[in-house]
């Protein structure tokens, strides 16, 4: 039986227009049934029949109460979760969201060139990958890192910052681009385990060119298929 994903896309803050590439290349993939939705009610109902939820460039507060204890109830007990860009964006004021992703998003530099470092290959999402990427994205900042280092910048840092639980699969190298304010270990995709299901997130993906990188799309539904526990 082909796994199911949903892709929540709903956005009560900024949003972007890359939505609608970056759905069309999650269902691209071809491995999965794609259910999207901008729906919040539809978090409301029965989860377990998808592999992963895909938090697609969400942003602000997106779920009701009921869709956030479904959402919790689903991961703890297996479900896959991935998040995705602007998912660092969202639920602010739900303190699980931010332990469940790993940290929560501070600002950002323009967009631009930069480069990505390969720290762990040995992963779906990065096997394919040079150790050095090259990429143009919007190279995020996170109130705290998520390997459980302090930034020292930024309101409300202790939330949800993921505590060390992570397992850090690229950072950005701050010298090749202008603006970044984390220093020398800057996190920038990541997965970990809550309960008995698993995280996949990546901040990469701000521009509809990037769901038209072969590498990238590559990233993108390796990430998906080990959260969903299906990768090859």
């Amino acid at each position: 039986m082909t796994a199911r994903l949903l892709v929540y896309t709903r956005t009560t803050d900024y949003r972007h227009d890359s939505i609608p590439d970056a759905v069309t290349a999650v269902r691209a993939l071809g491995e999965y049934t794609v259910d999207h939705t901008e729906d919040p009610s539809a978090l409301e109902a029965p989860l377990d029949g998808y592999a992963a939820m895909v938090f697609l460039s969400t942003s602000g507060e997106v779920l009701t109460p009921a869709g956030r204890e479904r959402l919790a109830r689903y991961v703890d007990s297996g479900g896959g979760f991935v998040g995705v860009h602007a998912a660092a964006c969202t639920e602010y004021d739900w303190p699980y969201y931010g332990e469940l992703l790993g940290a929560r998003f501070a600002r950002h530099p323009a967009l631009q060139p930069g480069k990505a470092l390969v720290e762990d290959r040995d992963h779906p999402a990065t096997r394919h990958l040079p150790a050095v990427w090259d990429f143009t994205d919007e190279w995020y900042d996170f109130r705290t890192n998520p390997r459980g280092r302090r930034q020292g910048q930024g309101e409300g840092e202790g939330q949800g910052g993921g505590r060390g639980r992570v397992r850090v699969l690229v950072t950005a190298d701050e010298s090749s681009y202008d603006g970044g304010r984390m220093g020398p270990d800057h996190p920038l995709v990541w997965c970990r385990e809550q309960g008995a299901g698993r995280v996949f997130y990546t901040a990469l993906g701000h521009s509809s060119e990037a769901y038209r990188d072969p590498d990238f799309v590559a990233h993108l539904g390796g990430g998906i298929g080990w959260a969903a526990g299906v990768e090859a």
